[in-house]
């Protein structure tokens, strides 16, 4: 028998070019399986903000945690897509996901876990130095 999914997590962390007037993060999405094992679902997200001389000063962990939650989808509706038809489409390539690695789980069951964010140490010392 199968491991079952117990939660989707997000882990952040900072891109190493990062300065002070500018927050780059990368995501990497994955499926946590009962025992502790993962399944890559998604590792091409993130996001690059400026602002002031040091925009770190201004970013929160909470905003962090919201904007990573976004990131990783799914993504807003385009052309002629509806928001229903981006979220089915965005489960299903999930599912596809973990199905590669042998995972076998529905769309449905995806849809529906607990989803987590975990920040690298290294962001946390950022976010608050």
């Amino acid at each position: 028998m199968a491991a079952p999914a117990m939660r989707l997590v997000t882990f952040v962390d900072f891109d190493d070019g990062a300065n002070q007037s500018t927050v780059s993060i990368s995501a990497r999405h994955e499926l946590e399986l009962a025992g502790g094992r993962r399944a890559l679902l998604l590792n091409d997200r993130g996001w690059t903000s400026s602002g002031p001389s040091n925009v770190w000063a201004h970013t929160t962990e909470q905003e962090i945690v919201d904007t990573a939650r976004a990131v990783v989808g799914p993504d807003e509706p385009f052309g002629t897509r509806t928001e229903g038809e981006m979220a089915t489409a965005h489960w299903r390539d999930l599912q596809q996901s973990a199905q590669k690695q042998s995972v076998e789980i529905s769309a449905g069951e995806l849809r529906r876990l607990p989803h987590d964010v975990e920040i690298s140490a290294r962001l946390r010392r950022r976010l608050h130095h």
